[in-house]
């Protein structure tokens, strides 16, 4: 029996629409396997070059012999390096495609891991080693796995973005844990490669197979669904402003400065964090606990506000994350109690929305058409803004002797940026009305 032979019925169109619809609803969308090798890829990534830094502290000190200040310094350049190269790579990403970046990036990263012995012969070198690390983090990080992802989810994009982030707070979690168990028994440079030989050998090829940059490479369209109707200003996913009308629009100025703004008062108490609470007169086991309720507070942030970004709209959801970052620095500087905990759990989870708020939140206002360089600044904006807020609340700890300026400069912060979030308007490009995808049978239809 073939199809087309003339003896054969032909099915009802409802028959085969029904059909359709049956096999639709029992498949999951590939989608989500997009999702979760994503956030794999995420969590071989930054997890590594960032959260496990300052398990690698104390054995680089005694390896080249150097001051706090010199090895810090090494971080910093890493994280300014980092911010610097952000644009370029959304254009590298808008150019060559978010997959080809990540497959290039992953490889260099880990084979600059793996390499690490090279760059032993000197504290020089050992800034090379970082700037390297600074410059191939893009290849690992949240801008070409969001840019990704948003290009499969529209109706559910925020959800699919805040558990694709959530590789970052796991990878936070776990990675400086299985650092510090490899160097005391191997050594930091062992365990630099050991952990970039993972990124070769577990990471590269899982994102290599499994990672399709658009649902139109597999025949699917995005969510899964089929557009019936949609908004006349979102004609489709593939549209959007240009990375230039962006950066000359009112709504990007406004959401960077916002970012800047909490990115650098976040990430300055997160920084000073244990130091803070241990000048408050809180005991090393509490201010231990400070510490892991922020991966906690970063975590649940994370999964939050994806959730939330589908059904709130993101400003108004911005602006009430970052009145609780500023209610929970207030916190950190008036009280003396236990009670500076919540404000430690508020600062996190404002840290932990942040991210998952800027890559949805640019794909509405400004499309996709240029996602990748218009996420990728807006990222650069945070990243250095991360950078500088822990040197302003050193700088203002070591000029006072306390960290009560710094912090009322972080309130004041804060407390402008979600101002600034209700200043946006209606989304440019709002998710379409769609209806179950129904998958090609090659059956005759008779209409």
């Amino acid at each position: 029996m073939k199809f087309g032979d003339p003896t054969l019925t032909p099915l009802p169109a409802e028959s085969v629409r029904s059909l359709a619809a049956g096999q639709d609803s029992s498949a999951i969308f590939y989608g989500w396997r997009v999702v979760l090798v994503s956030a794999l890829g995420l969590f071989w990534g930054i997890p590594i070059a960032v959260y496990s830094f300052s398990v690698f502290f104390k054995p680089l000190m005694q390896q080249f012999h150097a001051g706090r200040a010199a090895v810090s310094l090494a971080f910093t350049v890493q994280l300014f390096v980092g911010a610097l190269s952000a644009a370029p790579a959304g254009w590298l990403i808008d150019r060559f495609g978010p997959r080809r970046v990540i497959l290039i990036g992953t490889a260099i990263f880990g084979l600059i891991l793996v390499a690490n012995r090279l760059f032993t012969g000197g504290l020089a070198h050992f800034y090379v080693f970082y700037v390297l690390l600074g410059l191939s983090i893009h290849g690992v990080g949240p801008i070409p796995y969001g840019t990704v992802v948003s290009h499969w989810f529209d109706r559910r994009r925020g959800l699919a973005l805040g558990l694709t982030m959530l590789g970052i707070g796991l990878g936070a979690v776990v990675m400086p844990s299985l650092a510090q168990a490899l160097i005391a028994r191997f050594g930091w440079n062992t365990a630099y490669s050991i952990l970039g030989a993972s990124a070769l050998l577990i990471c590269l090829p899982t994102v290599a197979c499994f990672l399709k940059e658009k649902p139109e490479d597999l025949g699917l369209v995005c969510d899964g669904a089929t557009a019936t109707t949609s908004s006349p200003r979102n004609p489709g996913t593939g549209h959007g402003l240009t990375a230039r009308e962006a950066w000359c629009s009112r709504d990007f100025w406004v959401m960077v400065c916002a970012f800047i703004l909490v990115s650098a008062s976040v990430q300055g108490c997160v920084v000073h964090m244990a130091a803070m609470l241990s000048d408050k007169g809180l005991s090393p086991h509490s201010a231990a606990l400070g510490s892991s309720l922020i991966g906690a507070a970063v975590l649940i942030g994370r999964a939050g506000t994806g959730y939330l970004l589908d059904r709130i709209h993101a400003s108004r959801l911005a602006a009430s994350f970052f009145a609780g970052s500023a209610l929970g620095v207030a916190v950190l500087w008036l009280a003396n109690s236990q009670l500076i905990l919540a404000g430690v759990f508020l600062v996190g989870l404002g840290l932990g929305a942040e991210v998952d708020i800027i890559a949805y939140i640019t794909s509405r206002y400004f499309g996709l058409l240029d996602l990748g360089k218009v996420y990728s600044s807006a990222f650069a904006a945070f990243a250095v803004a991360g950078a500088l807020g822990p040197l302003v609340m050193g700088a203002g700890f070591d000029r006072t002797g306390s960290y009560h300026d710094p912090l009322i400069v972080f309130f004041v912060a804060t407390a402008i940026a979600a101002v600034l979030m209700t200043r946006l308007g209606p989304y440019r490009f709002v998710a379409q009305q769609t209806i179950p995808n129904q998958p090609i049978l090659q059956a005759s239809v008779a209409e």
